[in-house]
């Protein structure tokens, strides 16, 4: 029996832009003077909002970041999401099967409701996203918390039991877990060791196993 609800988490998982946002956070630290590549900062940082990076950076320099670094941070990260985010190969065609079997799904993301929306009018899902977002410090505190699924869940008016993540950060997972939900991992590039770690049930490596992973976790 198919879950009553999926919800997917957005960067990583429908858009590729986290490595967008890892090139542009590295170059920003290194200016602070926490000299950072673009790779070691996706590999502190995934799936982590910039509230909670802003004390590990502050921690790091020796000093509190200057007034306005978040906002300024945010205001690049939009500008450059809206020009250069692409879709993960099959979000599209996911997305749009969940609507023909008759599947609710929403998107939670760690991600601000600005980001979300410079996203998807680049990648040209706006029109089947548009209702469905919910963003993490918009509803309560950003993900390893439970708060933005069980948000999602609400809305849906499904109980947690009844919904299924799909996630490709261990921080993600772990929320995911917390609200109680099964979740799949997403590992387009590795084993998704470190995500099966986290509690995910099941890891797929290309979106378009979702269906087949689903029917053979309920068999």
């Amino acid at each position: 029996m198919p879950p009553k609800l999926i919800i997917f988490d957005c960067d990583g998982v429908l858009i590729d832009s986290e490595g967008i946002a890892a090139r542009l956070i590295a170059a920003n630290l290194t200016a602070l003077g926490w000299p950072m590549t673009p790779a070691e900062n996706q590999d502190l940082f995934l799936g982590m909002s910039i509230l909670d990076m802003e004390p590990m950076i502050e921690a790091k320099i020796g000093r509190t970041l200057p007034a306005g670094w978040r906002r300024a941070l945010a205001d690049d990260l939009v500008k450059a999401l809206g020009e250069e985010a692409v879709l993960i190969p099959g979000a599209r065609e996911v997305l749009a099967r969940c609507n023909a079997l008759a599947i609710d799904w929403r998107v939670a993301s760690n991600s601000s409701d600005e980001e979300m929306r410079v996203k998807f009018a680049r990648t040209g899902l706006s029109d089947l996203t548009k209702g469905r977002t919910f963003a993490a410090m918009a509803v309560g505190r950003p993900k390893p918390a439970p708060d933005v699924y069980l948000a999602a869940a609400r809305d849906a008016g499904v109980a947690p039991a009844d919904c299924l993540v799909v996630e490709d950060s261990a921080l993600g997972v772990k929320g995911a877990v917390a609200a109680g939900m099964a979740v799949f991992g997403f590992d387009a590039h590795g084993d998704g060791a470190h995500l099966r770690a986290a509690g995910a049930h099941a890891v797929l490596h290309w979106l378009d196993d979702l269906f087949e992973m689903m029917t053979r976790q309920a068999a």
